[in-house]
């Protein structure tokens, strides 16, 4: 099997409570909290663990949260490559309304990194990336890094592997999409990720299927997975296009479904698998996140009954 690595360049502690009613003004009594290592890369590391491999997880660390998130981690035997870097790691947190059963998402944005900070995580992201392995871009990309950093990444790993998937948001991704200078391996966007790209809705599979194409004729990705919500993934390559079918399940939170779904899609790959089971695996573990609490994601026995109703259908 191909070693991966992870990266999480804002990487956060993730707490996630409730309370019987959020309303403004008096102080409101929460539940206890659940307390998680977060961030994208981090998310997709701590999902392959959780499935019975290993990824280590390249993470751009500060302070004493810093130092939290790695023993959170730690707790969890998850492999870890610390880069300390200026400032102090961000939290995240999550209040569930359990009168309406509606969740209220917060994140914190995260210090400023420098010049210095960016060189460095460069150095150690070229020096860690496995020989012939995935490596995983996944989550917001820290304030003070550039527009193109993900680029950056993918030359700076490019002697040991050409596999890199991303899975990212904002300026950042825009950027990736609008100037293609060379193909990542495999791009992952949601679907509100997918229509603000486009700049038009993703109302229908075909409207994912033709974007994901077109990124794909123009060199941004070899391989493009977008999300339909409740209705599945939609995969497309030079050669294959996929829609896997999600599964019905009771939905009780969605922070780290995606990740969840990189994670095990990642691992996938990883054992060479076809990327039609491999979007299987996806989907599987996205279901199994949503249906548990606050910031848990999914475990491994879920994930694998779930995988034979993540129907496959090629398009």
């Amino acid at each position: 099997m191909h070693e991966i690595l992870t990266i999480t360049l804002n990487p956060a502690i993730d707490l996630a409570t409730s309370v019987g009613k959020v309303i403004a003004g008096p102080k409101l009594r929460c539940s206890a909290p659940q307390i998680d290592p977060g961030g994208g890369g981090v998310n997709v590391a701590r999902t392959v663990c959780k499935l019975g491999h290993s990824a280590r997880a390249l993470i751009a660390v500060g302070g004493t949260t810093g130092a939290g998130l790695l023993a959170l981690l730690d707790a969890e035997t998850v492999p870890t490559h610390p880069v300390h870097v200026s400032g102090e790691t961000r939290q995240s947190f999550a209040v569930t309304d359990e009168s309406s059963g509606a969740q209220y998402r917060f994140g914190l944005p995260g210090e400023t990194l420098t010049p210095q900070d960016a060189d460095a995580l460069i150095a150690e992201i070229a020096t860690a990336a496995p020989k012939d392995g995935l490596v995983v871009l996944s989550g917001s990309i820290a304030p003070g890094l550039p527009d193109d950093y993900p680029l950056q990444i993918l030359n700076a790993i490019k002697p040991r592997t050409d596999k890199l998937i991303i899975d990212t948001a904002g300026p950042v991704l825009m950027r990736l999409i609008a100037n293609p200078t060379s193909p990542v391996y495999l791009l992952r966007l949601d679907q509100n990720e997918a229509a603000e790209a486009a700049a038009h809705p993703m109302r229908t599979i075909a409207d994912s299927v033709a974007f994901a194409e077109g990124l794909v004729a123009r060199d941004v990705a070899r391989i493009v997975v977008t999300g339909r919500g409740p209705e599945g993934s939609v995969l497309v390559s030079q050669d294959q296009k996929f829609l896997c079918h999600a599964p019905h399940v009771p939905v009780r939170s969605k922070i780290g479904a995606g990740d969840a779904f990189v994670g095990s899609m990642t691992l996938s790959l990883a054992r060479d698998e076809p990327l039609d089971r491999a979007l299987q695996w996806g989907v599987a573990a996205a279901s199994a996140t949503v249906s548990t609490e606050g910031t848990a994601l999914c475990e491994q026995q879920m994930v694998e009954d779930l995988l034979p109703l993540c129907t496959i259908e090629q398009i």
